[in-house]
């Protein structure tokens, strides 16, 4: 530090000049010697300014340990949306037996219908439960809720005890599962990554083939209360070692849990993407629903009717990981609008005129049941 200069006053008196260097060596000095603390050390224990937030981690990646979310993922949408998919059989023999006597059709189709409803509105309190408390603790509710639901279905004896275990538990369940576990598989995959969530998605058509088959079976040989209570253990097993094994890059990409975004009702691509939402899973629900009650309704037998909703669900399993690879290159609003035609136009020109087992033969219902 240079030694200051002079300085004229009024009175032409000048202030003599200070070298700060020595007088701060000198403080240093005395303090160093008085106490034995050195500059160093006071440094070492003053207070540090807080350290900046991680950069977040935006390197691009396909793959790794993604695959297995991949796979954890697909075997939770079975034993969410896939178990839900089977609700048609437990539908088909509550109308047919009359389980619930005085219940109505639509008091029946208004069950499945809730659990959805109640899974997405549920869905804030899962993302704040995500961002508070971590994503596998998300999904340790959504197992529990869901095992809770299903054994509770199996000791119902009244039709709002139904509503409460097989609708409103269960979707509870399934939406802490759904919205803890749908954003992992993006997180690992950048060029890839509508092919891996078209794997992750396909889960549910496998769940809904495998428990569709399973449910008609259980009933059949045993009892309606022990389908619930064996789909119940075998789905909350499976569905607890895919919670396990998910592993979330939250902090590594800096992810931000809203539970609720008011700012997005100002952006009219919200507004598109919910309403496309809102018309394609109503399509959906009414097909997954009640094509097996449509098949009992032309006469064929339960067995057929189960093995039609395993079919449809079939479809999903072959046809989801084709659409995500797809639309990696075609674009994801074009596969979008082109399959939702596709099977807008499939519905109403195969299911209208569906009145065999195996459509476009000429026996009718009666010939196909006593054959098939």
């Amino acid at each position: 530090m240079a030694t200051a200069s002079p300085i004229e006053t009024d009175n032409s008196t000048a202030i003599p000049s200070v070298d700060f260097e020595k007088v701060v060596g000198n403080v240093h000095e005395a303090t160093t010697n008085e106490s034995g603390v050195s500059r160093r050390t006071l440094a070492q224990i003053a207070p540090q300014p807080p350290s900046p937030p991680p950069t977040p981690d935006i390197t691009p990646l396909d793959g790794g340990y993604g695959w297995v979310c991949v796979a954890c993922c697909f075997f939770l949408n079975a034993q969410t949306w896939g178990i839900n998919s089977s609700y048609g059989v437990f539908l088909a023999n509550y109308l047919e037996n009359d389980v619930f006597p005085g219940v109505s059709y639509l008091g029946f189709a208004f069950v499945g219908g809730l659990s959805i409803s109640q899974a997405m509105l549920v869905s804030p309190i899962a993302t704040i439960t995500v961002g508070r408390f971590g994503t596998r603790t998300c999904l340790f509710i959504g197992v529990f809720l869901q095992l809770l639901a299903l054994i509770g279905a199996s000791f119902a004896r009244q039709f709002w005890q139904l509503l409460v275990t097989q609708g409103l538990c269960f979707g509870y369940g399934m939406g802490f599962l759904f919205v803890g576990s749908i954003g992992i598989i993006p997180q690992w995959f950048t060029n890839r990554r509508s092919l891996a969530n078209g794997i992750g998605a396909a889960g549910s058509g496998f769940g809904g083939l495998i428990y569709s088959l399973a449910a008609e079976a259980i009933i059949k040989r045993m009892s309606l209360a022990w389908a619930f209570r064996i789909i119940g253990i075998v789905s909350g097993s499976i569905a607890l070692t895919c919670a396990l094994l998910l592993r979330d890059r939250n902090k590594h990409i800096g992810t931000r849990q809203l539970g609720f975004d008011y700012h997005m009702f100002k952006r009219i691509e919200f507004w598109l993407v919910q309403g496309y939402g809102m018309f394609t899973m109503l399509g959906f629900v009414v097909l997954i629903f009640t094509l097996p009650n449509y098949a009992n309704y032309i006469g064929l037998t339960p067995h057929q009717a189960s093995v039609i909703s395993a079919v449809l669900n079939l479809g999903q399993v072959f046809g989801r990981p084709p659409v995500g690879y797809f639309s990696d290159s075609f674009g994801r609003i074009n596969m979008a609008g082109t399959m939702t035609f596709a099977s807008g136009l499939f519905a109403l020109l195969i299911w209208t005129f569906a009145k065999s087992y195996a459509v476009g033969n000429p026996r009718d219902a009666t010939d196909c049941k006593q054959s098939c």
